[in-house]
Formats: C-alpha cells, structure tokens, sequence
C-alpha cells in the first residue's frame, strides 16, 4: 500500500497495439464503453463517493461474493461504502475517523476491509482502531486498539482471527474473535504479533494451506504458517519495490507486483519456484484478480493505465492490453461478474470497467 521506507524505482510503459485492444473490444461489442491507454479519458463507467467531491484516499478494495458488494474503505469522509456491481447503487456505513478536506495520500480514516461469517471488518488508521461491523444494520458491534498504525486487515476463517499488518511497527499484529461463530458477535482482542524486518507490505491468507503471505518491501515475498504464527519462507519476487499481491487459489501461484511494473508468478505450494515474470505499465499498488478468467487488474499512477494481465494454469503471464486510467490512481478490485472497479482518489469516486477478455487457461 505504498508506505515503503525506500523511493519507488521508475517504471516503464509496455502497452498494447490500440488496433488490437480495439479489436478485441469490438469483438465482445464493448468498444463504445472503453478508453485505451493513451485516449483523453479513463476508461469505465464513474461511480460517486458520497461526500467524495474533494478527494477520497482509497486504499485497499475488496468484493464480498456473500454480500454481493464492492467495499470501498472511503478514508477521509468517514464511511465505508458499498456499491451493487449489478445497479451500482452505494449504501455508506458511518462510524471512522472524517475530514472535510482531502491532503492527498491514503493515512486517514478507514483504509482496509475484509468481509467473513457474516461481518465486515475494518481498520482506520487516523483513530488506530480494528473494527467489527454488521453489515445488515450498518453498525460497529465491537472494536479493538491496534498497537500501530494498520495498513491491511484480513479474516482467518479457520482460526477464527483477524491479521492486521502494521509497518510502521514492522509487524502483524493478531486478533481472536471471541468465540468465532456468526452467531455471537465478535469481540477481536489482540493475541499476538509476527516480526516482519523491511515489511510487512500487502497481505493474502490461503486458508486451505495454512499460510500467509507478505512481502518485505523490497525483493522478497514471504509464507508464514497460520498455526506456528510464524515465518516459514522468504522467496525472491523481482521486485525492486515490492507493492501488490493476489493468490490463485486453484494452482496455489503466488502473484508479487511491483511499484515499477514487474509481475512474478510463484509457485507457493511447491517451494516459491519462480515461474514467469513480465514487466508492463508502472505505479501499481492494490490490485484486483479474477479467479474464473485468470485475469489480474493493475491500476497504475506513473502509467495512467489499468493493465489487464492473463495468468495461465502454467504461471506464464501475458499482458493483454492496457486502458487509460485516473492520474491518481493505484488500486482496482475485481468483481465476480467480470467487472473491475478502479479507484480515482482526486475526484473522489470509482471507475467500473468491463473486462473484454476471453478467460485464459
């Protein structure tokens, strides 16, 4: 999330033939709803943040499959929104930290969010503060201090706990929720903290495997056991800037992005083995990724650009074409109707775009 200690490297610009990518638009009848990389508009439909006219610090992004939401941690204006991917109708949850103003950056307010057994869960850096949220009556139920100033929060379904990344304090701090069922309503108590030296940046649970992963902010991405609480590999990830990360679920691939535009596939379950890596675009951060067509969405600020990436079932990447996007954006999410949503932090609102690919295999 772009709080690295050390400048990000200078990246370069790799896009696609426009007379391809129009093609391809074509092909599927989307060319009306696009604007390629290198056009004077970004690309996709714009959905407004409430309150958002001045300037929204957007962050991390998630899609919740069970509520049929995007959820958008909407920092300053003290909401975490909720957009329907299907009529794009926003709800707003009230409860953090609020400015009228917007500073540029993304350290106010709340800026993470996962979503699990029924609950919403968010951190907001400016009160420091992990909290519990239903997301049927749009209350907080519970909340907890966090140690440090929190970049991501993940849900541990299996162990019933929460994972807070905290890089100023160089660690992951864990929560327990109180007797972990969506029936009760959890009350999160710090249990204990990881070490993470030079990180911990980004962060991906694979619940199946009992890991997770991180990276430390330059070169190296990491597994850690979700039982032992600990790290057990440091992998190389090519990353001069190490900044985004997403996890394919069905090849066990672990998927480092850089701030300067490389992507790396490693395979997770068989020792990190690095598997292909590929440079294009640059400025990415918090990134999306599509299961079901192996598609993952990088939303750069140096390049202006969302670039949409296939990963093959065999970790080869292929770049298959680049959109022009916001100047201030870095983060995209995916959701599972083949839509992509990208951030556009100046003005306050997010962009949602159609992925005109076929899926890859």
């Amino acid at each position: 999330m772009s709080r690295s200690p050390a400048p990000a490297a200078p990246g370069r610009h790799l896009r696609s033939a426009l007379g391809i990518a129009l093609l391809v638009a074509a092909a599927v009848g989307m060319a009306g709803s696009f604007a390629f990389a290198g056009g004077s508009q970004p690309a996709g439909t714009p959905v407004l943040i409430p309150n958002g006219e001045s300037g929204v610090g957007f962050d991390d992004l998630r899609y919740s499959a069970a509520l049929h939401r995007v959820l958008v941690p909407a920092g300053r204006t003290g909401t975490l929104t909720l957009i329907d991917p299907t009529t794009a109708a926003v709800s707003s949850i009230p409860g953090f930290s609020a400015s009228p103003s917007y500073a540029g950056g993304h350290d106010f307010g709340v800026t993470s969010v996962d979503e699990g057994g029924g609950f919403l869960f968010a951190t907001d850096r400016s009160s420091r503060r992990l909290h519990v949220i239903n997301p049927k009556t749009g209350k907080t139920v519970s909340s907890a201090p966090l140690a440090a100033e929190p970049d991501y929060v993940r849900f541990v379904a299996s162990k019933h706990e929460l994972w807070v990344t905290e890089p100023d304090a160089a660690q992951i701090e864990i929560f327990s929720l109180t007797d972990g069922t969506p029936a009760a309503l959890p009350a999160p108590h710090s249990v204990a903290t990881i070490a993470v030296s030079n990180g911990p940046e980004s962060l991906v649970i694979d619940d199946a495997h009992g890991r997770a992963y991180t990276h430390r902010w330059q070169a190296f991405s990491l597994a850690i056991d979700l039982s032992a609480r600990s790290i057990v590999a440091q992998w190389p990830n090519a990353c001069e800037a190490s900044r985004g990360i997403a996890y394919d679920a069905a090849q066990g691939f672990l998927i480092a992005i850089c701030n300067e535009g490389t992507v790396s596939v490693l395979d997770a379950l068989h020792g990190g083995r690095a598997l292909h890596k590929k440079r294009s675009g640059s400025g990415y951060d918090v990134v999306g990724w599509n299961p079901k067509l192996r598609h993952l969405y990088l939303a750069g600020r140096a390049c202006a650009c969302l670039t949409i990436v296939a990963i093959s079932e065999t970790g080869k990447i292929k770049v298959l074409g680049s959109l022009q996007a916001p100047v201030s954006t870095h983060c995209a999410v995916a959701d599972d109707s083949d839509g992509i949503w990208v951030c556009d932090p100046s003005k306050g609102r997010m962009l949602q775009v159609h992925d005109p690919y076929p899926a890859s295999r």
